[in-house]
């Protein structure tokens, strides 16, 4: 199988990444030490490459109105330009097809950034309920050029508390539209020397930082300018111990089609109260919240959290859980871990991990981990 690959692609090769196969994608896993690269997100600042990321232009008389009933969060808390948002996007069973931001520029125009591995699922979706609702919105996907389409975009992320510096560094037209920015607002810099720059103060990584979306074209000669201004490129293995550190769900791990959210800690994400419907909301409010989402810390020596291992928390097997997500915390220098735990568990409480042929304790704490350069439980 031919691996896709991003606009960055020859730009990681030549700099010595070490490529892996991530979800069909040809992507930069390192650049030497995933531990360093992790450090340095958490006390300067690094580079990753999310172009394998889908964005998505929503634009029509009626898109609001049809990202109502689309997603589980309501769009109507988008009042101001730039503005983003957290939402699932669920199925008519109430499970998740996809976890997602989207923008809000004008009534005519909303973007989405949907996660890479379930782009085309996820446009096929929005093109269905477009279709049977009559919306009339025009639906652009801006990962790849279309003949006659607007141009493919490009996304790197510059995250740690230099991350925002740096960026104004190297790109001084983005300072004054971005520096008063609050978290999860977004602007677009129209002229700058790598184009068209969407500039969001948004991130996976707990850190402080930018997300930039620009001209695919532009991709490495930004990536090339932000190096020589200091900034080291980071690969997806820092990406999830900073994401798991910092208590953030992964898709296709931490949920998907059969995982009802609010047993994947995104109830935060989903708008059950006001009276607007949206594809999922009965079944959802039918199945109800049947476990918790928290964290774990290994007290024992001799084993690692990883994902799909049971989680004792009492008596008898229908008191287990199970860890979604599992790692060495190098911020921590602890095995930490998400699971999804029985209701009756509580912060503070020991349970036992089954860890090949051994039990281990662990400590059941509430999330995050570390966040904005800080270790939040011990």
């Amino acid at each position: 199988m031919t691996l896709k690959t991003t606009p960055l692609n020859a730009t990681h090769r030549a700099l010595g990444a070490k490529m892996v196969d991530f979800g069909g994608w040809d992507m930069p896993v390192n650049y030497g030490s995933q531990i360093e690269e992790h450090h340095l997100v958490r006390s300067n600042c690094a580079m990753f490459d999310v172009s394998h990321m889908c964005v998505v232009d929503l634009r029509g008389a009626k898109v609001r109105d049809f990202l109502r009933g689309l997603l589980a969060n309501n769009v109507d808390k988008l009042q101001v330009a730039g503005k983003a948002l957290y939402s699932c996007m669920l199925n008519r069973d109430g499970f998740v097809i996809d976890d997602l931001i989207v923008y809000y520029f004008s009534e005519d125009w909303f973007r989405l950034v949907v996660n890479a591995g379930t782009a085309e699922k996820d446009l096929a979706w929005i093109a269905a309920r477009n279709a049977e609702t009559g919306s009339g919105v025009t639906i652009t996907q801006r990962r790849e050029a279309q003949a006659g389409g607007p141009a493919a975009m490009a996304l790197i992320a510059v995250q740690g508390p230099q991350a925002r510096a740096k960026v104004w560094q190297v790109i001084p037209q983005t300072q004054a539209p971005s520096e008063a920015l609050k978290p999860f607002n977004a602007v677009i810099v129209e002229h700058t020397a790598f184009g068209e720059i969407m500039v969001a103060r948004t991130g996976y990584t707990g850190e402080d930082g930018f997300e930039l979306a620009l001209p695919a074209d532009q991709a490495a000669n930004l990536w090339m300018a932000l190096g020589h201004a200091g900034v080291k490129p980071a690969g997806l293995g820092a990406r999830d111990t900073l994401r798991l550190e910092a208590g953030m769900n992964l898709y296709g791990q931490d949920m998907d089609e059969t995982v009802n959210p609010l047993d994947a800690g995104l109830a935060w994400t989903i708008d059950l109260v006001s009276p607007r419907d949206f594809v999922g909301k009965a079944a959802l409010l039918a199945l109800g919240q049947n476990a918790q989402f928290l964290g774990l810390i290994l007290r024992d020596k001799g084993g690692v959290l990883r994902a799909h291992q049971k989680v004792l928390c009492g008596s008898g097997t229908s008191a287990s859980g199970e860890i979604t997500s599992g790692t060495f915390s190098p911020s921590m220098q602890q095995a930490i871990a998400l699971a999804r735990l029985p209701m009756g568990v509580a912060v503070g409480d020991t349970v036992e991990v089954e860890i090949r042929d051994k039990k281990l304790a662990a400590s059941v704490v509430k999330l995050p981990f570390v966040r904005n350069g800080k270790v939040l439980v011990s």
